[in-house]
Protein backbone atom coordinates (compact mmCIF):
# COMPACT_ATOMS: atom_id res chain seq x y z
CA UNK A 1 0.00 0.00 0.00
CA UNK A 2 1.28 3.16 -1.42
CA UNK A 3 0.39 6.39 0.87
CA UNK A 4 0.43 9.41 -0.44
CA UNK A 5 0.44 12.86 1.61
CA UNK A 6 -1.45 16.12 0.31
CA UNK A 7 -3.29 12.99 -1.35
CA UNK A 8 -6.65 14.96 -2.15
CA UNK A 9 -4.31 18.55 -3.39
CA UNK A 10 -3.79 19.14 -7.01
CA UNK A 11 -0.66 17.04 -7.72
CA UNK A 12 -1.23 14.45 -4.63
CA UNK A 13 -4.78 13.40 -6.14
CA UNK A 14 -3.76 12.83 -9.65
CA UNK A 15 -1.01 10.62 -8.01
CA UNK A 16 -3.19 8.63 -6.37
CA UNK A 17 -5.23 8.33 -9.06
CA UNK A 18 -2.29 7.37 -11.62
CA UNK A 19 -1.36 4.33 -8.82
CA UNK A 20 -4.99 3.32 -8.48
CA UNK A 21 -4.86 3.07 -12.71
CA UNK A 22 -1.84 0.75 -12.35
CA UNK A 23 -3.49 -1.53 -9.56
CA UNK A 24 -1.67 -0.65 -6.57
CA UNK A 25 -3.85 0.18 -3.41
CA UNK A 26 -3.23 3.92 -2.16
CA UNK A 27 -4.16 5.27 1.27
CA UNK A 28 -4.89 9.16 1.36
CA UNK A 29 -3.96 11.60 4.50
CA UNK A 30 -4.42 15.24 3.93
CA UNK A 31 -5.03 18.36 6.56
CA UNK A 32 -7.95 19.89 3.35
CA UNK A 33 -5.87 23.27 4.13
CA UNK A 34 -5.59 24.04 0.80
CA UNK A 35 -8.37 20.93 -1.04
CA UNK A 36 -11.58 19.35 -0.10
CA UNK A 37 -13.55 16.26 -0.16
CA UNK A 38 -15.14 16.35 -3.26
CA UNK A 39 -12.15 15.29 -4.87
CA UNK A 40 -12.14 12.79 -2.80
CA UNK A 41 -15.44 11.74 -4.40
CA UNK A 42 -13.95 12.46 -7.37
CA UNK A 43 -11.43 9.99 -7.28
CA UNK A 44 -13.57 6.99 -6.16
CA UNK A 45 -16.02 8.11 -8.83
CA UNK A 46 -13.55 7.94 -11.36
CA UNK A 47 -11.43 4.92 -9.72
CA UNK A 48 -15.00 3.07 -8.84
CA UNK A 49 -13.14 2.50 -6.04
CA UNK A 50 -12.96 3.11 -2.32
CA UNK A 51 -10.06 5.02 -1.32
CA UNK A 52 -9.14 5.13 2.05
CA UNK A 53 -8.96 8.70 3.34
CA UNK A 54 -7.80 10.14 6.64
CA UNK A 55 -7.96 13.79 7.81
CA UNK A 56 -4.73 14.64 9.48
CA UNK A 57 -2.30 17.26 9.38
CA UNK A 58 1.28 14.79 9.18
CA UNK A 59 3.25 17.33 11.66
CA UNK A 60 0.99 15.46 14.08
CA UNK A 61 3.22 12.69 14.59
CA UNK A 62 1.55 10.40 17.16
CA UNK A 63 -1.53 10.90 14.46
CA UNK A 64 1.08 9.67 11.72
CA UNK A 65 2.24 6.37 13.51
CA UNK A 66 -1.44 5.43 13.84
CA UNK A 67 -1.59 5.78 9.87
CA UNK A 68 1.46 4.05 9.55
CA UNK A 69 0.48 1.40 12.45
CA UNK A 70 -2.76 0.88 10.91
CA UNK A 71 -2.42 0.35 7.50
CA UNK A 72 0.24 -2.11 5.53
CA UNK A 73 1.97 0.94 3.78
CA UNK A 74 5.49 0.04 1.84
CA UNK A 75 6.18 3.56 0.38
CA UNK A 76 4.91 7.29 0.65
CA UNK A 77 4.85 9.41 -1.94
CA UNK A 78 5.07 13.16 -0.28
CA UNK A 79 3.23 16.48 -2.32
CA UNK A 80 2.03 18.02 1.03
CA UNK A 81 3.89 21.19 1.15
CA UNK A 82 3.14 25.07 0.40
CA UNK A 83 4.87 25.82 -2.74
CA UNK A 84 4.25 29.57 -3.59
CA UNK A 85 7.28 31.51 -4.04
CA UNK A 86 5.76 34.90 -3.79
CA UNK A 87 3.37 33.79 -0.95
CA UNK A 88 6.72 32.44 1.14
CA UNK A 89 8.09 35.99 1.37
CA UNK A 90 4.92 37.50 3.17
CA UNK A 91 4.20 34.64 5.26
CA UNK A 92 7.80 32.94 5.94
CA UNK A 93 6.86 31.52 9.47
CA UNK A 94 4.21 29.28 7.78
CA UNK A 95 6.15 28.25 4.67
CA UNK A 96 9.00 26.97 7.65
CA UNK A 97 6.69 25.26 9.85
CA UNK A 98 4.46 23.47 7.48
CA UNK A 99 7.35 21.93 5.03
CA UNK A 100 10.24 21.82 7.13
CA UNK A 101 8.17 20.22 9.82
CA UNK A 102 5.74 18.54 7.52
CA UNK A 103 9.31 16.35 6.54
CA UNK A 104 10.76 15.79 9.86
CA UNK A 105 7.32 14.25 11.26
CA UNK A 106 7.13 12.01 7.81
CA UNK A 107 10.69 10.56 8.21
CA UNK A 108 10.57 9.90 12.27
CA UNK A 109 6.95 7.77 11.16
CA UNK A 110 8.62 6.14 8.76
CA UNK A 111 12.11 5.74 10.88
CA UNK A 112 9.81 4.34 13.59
CA UNK A 113 7.81 1.87 11.50
CA UNK A 114 10.20 0.47 9.51
CA UNK A 115 8.98 2.19 6.04
CA UNK A 116 12.08 3.33 4.23
CA UNK A 117 11.00 3.86 0.60
CA UNK A 118 9.95 7.71 -0.53
CA UNK A 119 8.98 9.77 -3.12
CA UNK A 120 9.66 13.25 -2.61
CA UNK A 121 8.60 15.95 -4.58
CA UNK A 122 11.01 19.59 -5.03
CA UNK A 123 10.87 22.01 -7.17
CA UNK A 124 13.42 23.62 -9.46
CA UNK A 125 13.20 26.45 -7.38
CA UNK A 126 15.50 24.21 -5.24
CA UNK A 127 18.41 25.32 -7.20
CA UNK A 128 18.13 29.43 -6.02
CA UNK A 129 19.99 30.35 -9.44
CA UNK A 130 18.23 31.56 -12.27
CA UNK A 131 19.19 29.27 -15.18
CA UNK A 132 17.89 27.43 -18.62
CA UNK A 133 20.05 24.48 -17.99
CA UNK A 134 20.50 23.34 -14.68
CA UNK A 135 21.42 20.03 -13.79
CA UNK A 136 21.53 17.87 -10.70
CA UNK A 137 25.16 18.61 -10.09
CA UNK A 138 24.96 22.17 -9.95
CA UNK A 139 25.22 23.18 -6.17
CA UNK A 140 22.02 25.00 -4.15
CA UNK A 141 22.46 28.93 -3.82
CA UNK A 142 21.84 28.80 0.15
CA UNK A 143 22.64 32.60 -0.12
CA UNK A 144 19.13 33.00 -2.27
CA UNK A 145 16.22 35.51 -0.02
CA UNK A 146 13.14 33.57 -0.26
CA UNK A 147 11.81 31.35 2.34
CA UNK A 148 9.97 28.47 0.11
CA UNK A 149 13.18 28.07 -1.63
CA UNK A 150 15.16 27.95 1.63
CA UNK A 151 12.59 25.62 2.85
CA UNK A 152 13.11 23.04 0.07
CA UNK A 153 16.97 23.52 0.61
CA UNK A 154 16.11 22.30 4.32
CA UNK A 155 13.88 19.40 3.87
CA UNK A 156 16.26 18.26 1.23
CA UNK A 157 19.37 18.74 3.12
CA UNK A 158 17.06 16.84 6.12
CA UNK A 159 16.11 13.60 3.61
CA UNK A 160 19.75 13.70 3.16
CA UNK A 161 21.46 13.34 6.42
CA UNK A 162 18.53 10.58 7.16
CA UNK A 163 19.00 8.42 4.96
CA UNK A 164 22.86 8.02 5.95
CA UNK A 165 21.40 7.18 8.88
CA UNK A 166 20.35 3.60 7.59
CA UNK A 167 21.56 1.55 4.59
CA UNK A 168 17.81 0.41 4.03
CA UNK A 169 16.83 3.89 2.99
CA UNK A 170 15.53 4.19 -0.74
CA UNK A 171 14.35 7.73 -1.83
CA UNK A 172 13.81 9.62 -4.84
CA UNK A 173 13.96 13.42 -4.93
CA UNK A 174 11.76 14.80 -8.28
CA UNK A 175 12.39 18.45 -8.22
CA UNK A 176 9.27 19.25 -10.58
CA UNK A 177 8.52 22.17 -13.03
CA UNK A 178 5.88 24.12 -12.52
CA UNK A 179 2.59 21.62 -12.82
CA UNK A 180 -0.55 22.27 -15.10
CA UNK A 181 -2.91 20.36 -16.92
CA UNK A 182 -5.76 17.63 -15.84
CA UNK A 183 -6.41 14.15 -15.99
CA UNK A 184 -8.09 13.09 -19.58
CA UNK A 185 -10.72 14.14 -20.64
CA UNK A 186 -11.17 16.61 -17.87
CA UNK A 187 -12.44 14.70 -15.55
CA UNK A 188 -9.81 15.80 -12.61
CA UNK A 189 -7.94 18.69 -12.64
CA UNK A 190 -7.00 21.34 -10.55
CA UNK A 191 -9.56 23.09 -8.37
CA UNK A 192 -9.42 27.00 -8.86
CA UNK A 193 -10.31 28.80 -6.01
CA UNK A 194 -11.77 32.69 -6.16
CA UNK A 195 -7.79 34.29 -5.60
CA UNK A 196 -5.23 31.86 -7.36
CA UNK A 197 -1.60 31.71 -6.59
CA UNK A 198 -0.40 30.44 -9.72
CA UNK A 199 -0.60 32.38 -13.55
CA UNK A 200 -2.75 29.23 -15.50
CA UNK A 201 -5.66 29.75 -13.16
CA UNK A 202 -6.02 33.29 -12.97
CA UNK A 203 -5.39 33.36 -16.91
CA UNK A 204 -8.64 30.31 -16.79
CA UNK A 205 -10.91 33.04 -14.83
CA UNK A 206 -9.61 35.16 -17.36
CA UNK A 207 -10.94 33.35 -20.16
CA UNK A 208 -13.67 32.42 -18.74
CA UNK A 209 -15.11 36.52 -18.22
CA UNK A 210 -14.78 35.84 -14.50
CA UNK A 211 -11.41 38.31 -14.41
CA UNK A 212 -10.68 41.07 -16.80
CA UNK A 213 -7.44 40.80 -16.90
CA UNK A 214 -3.90 39.65 -15.26
CA UNK A 215 -1.59 41.71 -13.77
CA UNK A 216 1.99 40.63 -15.40
CA UNK A 217 5.72 41.94 -14.16
CA UNK A 218 7.92 42.75 -17.05
CA UNK A 219 11.29 43.80 -15.07
CA UNK A 220 13.10 40.03 -15.91
CA UNK A 221 16.14 40.21 -17.79
CA UNK A 222 14.40 38.09 -20.60
CA UNK A 223 13.50 38.91 -24.42
CA UNK A 224 9.80 40.04 -23.52
CA UNK A 225 10.92 40.46 -19.62
CA UNK A 226 8.53 38.55 -18.39
CA UNK A 227 9.73 35.56 -16.50
CA UNK A 228 10.62 32.38 -18.18
CA UNK A 229 9.53 28.76 -16.48
CA UNK A 230 9.55 25.24 -16.76
CA UNK A 231 6.01 24.10 -17.15
CA UNK A 232 5.42 19.88 -16.98
CA UNK A 233 1.68 18.44 -17.90
CA UNK A 234 0.95 16.92 -14.61
CA UNK A 235 0.19 13.38 -16.09
CA UNK A 236 3.98 13.89 -16.75
CA UNK A 237 4.66 13.99 -13.21
CA UNK A 238 3.02 11.59 -12.16
CA UNK A 239 4.50 9.34 -15.00
CA UNK A 240 7.53 10.24 -12.91
CA UNK A 241 6.81 9.61 -9.74
CA UNK A 242 5.48 5.81 -11.12
CA UNK A 243 8.65 5.26 -12.42
CA UNK A 244 10.52 6.34 -9.74
CA UNK A 245 8.74 3.80 -7.62
CA UNK A 246 9.61 0.89 -9.64
CA UNK A 247 13.05 2.21 -9.44
CA UNK A 248 13.42 2.09 -5.88
CA UNK A 249 11.95 -0.94 -5.92
CA UNK A 250 15.06 -2.50 -7.63
CA UNK A 251 17.48 -0.61 -5.32
CA UNK A 252 19.21 -1.68 -2.55
CA UNK A 253 19.79 1.79 -0.93
CA UNK A 254 19.26 5.01 -2.81
CA UNK A 255 18.97 8.69 -2.12
CA UNK A 256 18.90 10.16 -5.44
CA UNK A 257 17.88 13.72 -7.15
CA UNK A 258 16.21 14.05 -10.33
CA UNK A 259 15.19 17.11 -12.43
CA UNK A 260 11.64 16.42 -13.80
CA UNK A 261 11.36 19.45 -16.09
CA UNK A 262 9.27 20.31 -19.04
CA UNK A 263 9.17 23.21 -22.28
CA UNK A 264 10.55 26.48 -20.88
CA UNK A 265 8.38 29.51 -21.88
CA UNK A 266 7.56 32.98 -20.73
CA UNK A 267 4.58 33.93 -19.09
CA UNK A 268 4.01 36.19 -22.01
CA UNK A 269 4.06 33.74 -24.48
CA UNK A 270 1.95 31.07 -22.17
CA UNK A 271 -0.90 33.64 -21.59
CA UNK A 272 -0.81 33.92 -25.67
CA UNK A 273 -0.74 30.41 -25.73
CA UNK A 274 -3.79 30.15 -23.17
CA UNK A 275 -5.48 32.63 -25.46
CA UNK A 276 -5.45 30.68 -28.63
CA UNK A 277 -6.56 27.05 -26.35
CA UNK A 278 -9.60 29.52 -24.91
CA UNK A 279 -9.93 31.45 -28.25
CA UNK A 280 -10.35 34.76 -26.52
CA UNK A 281 -7.18 37.39 -25.78
CA UNK A 282 -5.96 37.20 -22.08
CA UNK A 283 -6.15 40.90 -20.97
CA UNK A 284 -3.11 41.63 -19.06
CA UNK A 285 -1.91 45.08 -17.17
CA UNK A 286 1.32 46.34 -16.22
CA UNK A 287 1.82 44.56 -12.85
CA UNK A 288 3.93 47.41 -9.96
CA UNK A 289 7.41 46.83 -9.54
CA UNK A 290 8.37 43.83 -7.51
CA UNK A 291 10.89 44.43 -4.89
CA UNK A 292 12.02 41.22 -3.80
CA UNK A 293 14.66 38.76 -5.88
CA UNK A 294 13.05 36.82 -8.34
CA UNK A 295 14.26 34.17 -10.53
CA UNK A 296 13.94 35.44 -14.20
CA UNK A 297 14.80 31.61 -15.70
CA UNK A 298 13.86 28.08 -13.86
CA UNK A 299 14.73 25.44 -16.95
CA UNK A 300 16.64 22.37 -16.40
CA UNK A 301 18.01 19.26 -18.15
CA UNK A 302 16.28 15.83 -17.40
CA UNK A 303 19.00 13.61 -18.51
CA UNK A 304 19.59 11.74 -15.41
CA UNK A 305 15.93 11.01 -15.13
CA UNK A 306 15.97 9.58 -18.62
CA UNK A 307 19.00 7.39 -18.20
CA UNK A 308 18.35 6.37 -14.81
CA UNK A 309 14.03 6.21 -14.32
CA UNK A 310 13.38 5.56 -18.17
CA UNK A 311 11.25 9.24 -17.67
CA UNK A 312 10.87 11.81 -20.45
CA UNK A 313 7.62 14.42 -21.30
CA UNK A 314 5.29 12.98 -23.61
CA UNK A 315 3.05 16.04 -23.56
CA UNK A 316 3.28 19.44 -25.04
CA UNK A 317 2.29 22.65 -23.22
CA UNK A 318 -0.33 22.95 -25.54
CA UNK A 319 -1.64 19.66 -24.41
CA UNK A 320 -1.26 20.80 -20.62
CA UNK A 321 -3.48 24.39 -21.57
CA UNK A 322 -6.00 22.46 -23.53
CA UNK A 323 -6.46 19.67 -20.90
CA UNK A 324 -6.83 22.47 -18.09
CA UNK A 325 -9.39 24.39 -19.90
CA UNK A 326 -11.40 21.29 -20.78
CA UNK A 327 -11.65 20.68 -16.90
CA UNK A 328 -12.21 24.45 -16.12
CA UNK A 329 -14.95 24.73 -18.29
CA UNK A 330 -16.24 21.14 -17.22
CA UNK A 331 -16.02 22.62 -13.58
CA UNK A 332 -18.43 25.78 -14.39
CA UNK A 333 -20.60 23.71 -16.02
CA UNK A 334 -21.05 22.02 -12.65
CA UNK A 335 -19.74 18.05 -14.07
Amino acid sequence: MILVTGGLGFIGSHIALSLLAQGQQVIVVDNLANSSLQTLERLEFISGMYVPFIKIDIRNTPALNKVFEQNSITAVVHTASFKSLEESVLKPLEYYNDNVSCIMSLLRSMQRTGVRQLVHLSSLAVYGQSSTDLTEDIPFNYAYPNPYIKSQQMVEEIIRDTSLTDNEWKIAILRLSNIAGAFEHGVLGESVPPLPKNIVPLAMQVAALQRESIELRRQANTVDKTVERSFLHVLDGCDAVLQSLQWLSTQNFACEAFNIAGELISMQKLLDEIGEVAQITINTEDALYYPHAELDQIGAFSEKAKQTLNWQPQRSIRQMLEDEWRFYQNTLRGQ
